[in-house]
């Protein structure tokens, strides 16, 4: 019998289906009258998910693309950025800032603290003059989903554009471009976006598109006029992915099909199943144990286990995908992805087999809870839940 694979990461993430049959598809030429149906349909189903009235700009490039693009469009060289990061991507919005000659300020956390707004209000007051703050939506190296609106209203404050890393949380979390007052929304398509890697997008505020037009930073393929200018007319500037961007376009229609709503709740119970699932265990958390944190669970490897070890034989036995930590966290925690293509079941066939390898491994581990935990707080009202982690008004 063929081996299954469970694919349980923060990204890649598991496609449908009916995406996969999409990509199956034989190729249309990108300046055909095909092409330009799913173009145009796709790019408006993008923005309906980030939630804007705004341009939603398509690239054929992983989500690290869409952050440079960000970078390259938004900053001349020597203009003052404040970067806010608490992990391993967070310190990518600092490496890109430093690549295009930005003037960095960093407003730097302890990975796998969340970022507050008066620290980020304070940094702000004492740089002036900052033209941009670069954020992190979910920080999927810890398991932290912050509080964009509230980090967000410090900036425009301070007069400087909005700019977030969205690439794991849009189409997860709730993400209010234009109520928010979000300027730039990066993300990628691996993610919540249930499609394969490839293409990455951007929404950008009308001020975030003057600022490009004033920026003074090298671009070519990322130059956001250029590229808005040509999807105005359904021409693209070079020649997409375009079966993935018609497989995009299916995987969008089954997120709104479903209704983001939904989508976000779905979410909300699946991080709940998890880390209840992982405590019923004996495991110790290390993100965040609130509704928010609705993207990734990390957890604390417990001893004697290395985590490496952990993840290998869940693979080679089981099929069973999770990921360690990332930079100063490898070999300390493990993640287990929920978002996009998911459902209480994948969660329960991750958490099961963590329990079977941790006890193989020597470590001990309340065998037999974790399943049934997970499986009985997915299914609770979501008014009802009393995890220690509920925060009102999470959903």
């Amino acid at each position: 019998m063929p081996e299954k694979r469970y694919l349980l990461t923060p990204g890649p993430t598991p496609v449908p289906p009916a995406v996969l049959a999409a990509l199956s598809e034989q190729v249309l030429h990108h300046r055909g009258p095909d092409f330009r149906e799913i173009y145009a349909r796709c790019l408006g189903r993008l923005a309906a998910v980030a939630r804007t009235e705004g341009d939603v700009l398509l690239f054929t490039t992983p989500g690290t693309g869409a952050l440079e693009s960000a970078v390259a469009n938004v900053l001349s060289p020597g203009d003052r950025a404040v970067v806010v990061s608490a992990g391993y991507f967070g310190e990518r919005w600092a490496e890109l800032v430093d690549a295009y000659g930005g003037d960095l300020v960093h407003v730097r956390y302890a990975w796998g603290e969340t970022p507050e707004p008066a620290d980020l209000r304070l940094a702000l007051a004492d740089a002036g003059g900052a033209r941009a703050v670069f954020l992190t939506h979910s920080e999927t190296s810890t398991g932290v989903v912050v509080d964009l609106p509230a980090l967000a209203a410090p900036a425009r404050e301070a007069g400087a554009l909005v700019v977030v890393d969205a690439v794991s949380s849009l189409g997860a979390v709730p993400l209010e471009t234009d109520e928010w007052g979000v300027d730039v929304v990066a993300s990628g398509s691996q993610k919540a976006l249930m499609a394969p890697p490839g293409l990455s997008l951007v929404a950008v505020s009308p001020a975030a598109l003057k600022a490009a037009r004033g920026s003074a930073s090298p671009r070519y393929l990322l130059d956001w006029e250029r590229t808005r200018r040509a999807q105005e007319k359904l021409d693209p500037p070079v020649t997409p992915a375009v079966s993935l961007v018609r497989a995009l376009d299916v995987a969008l229609g089954l997120i709104l099909d479903e209704g983001l709503d939904a989508v976000f709740e779905r979410h909300v119970r699946l991080g709940r199943a998890c880390r209840e699932g992982a405590k019923a265990m004996g495991l110790e958390l290390f993100s965040p144990d609130e509704d928010r944190s609705a993207v990734v669970t990390a957890i604390r490897a417990p001893e004697p286990v290395d985590p490496a070890e952990l993840l290998l034989v869940l693979r080679d036995r089981f099929g069973i995908q999770l990921v360690g930590g990332q930079g100063e966290l490898k070999g300390r925690i493990f993640r287990i992805g929920h978002i996009g293509w998911f459902d209480v079941f994948d969660v329960a066939t991750a958490l099961a087999g963590v329990e079977l390898v941790l006890a193989e491994l020597g470590a001990e581990v309340d065998r037999g809870r974790a399943v049934s935990r997970a499986l009985e707080v997915y299914e609770a009202p979501m008014g009802s839940f009393t995890g220690a982690g509920r925060r009102e008004g999470s959903v």
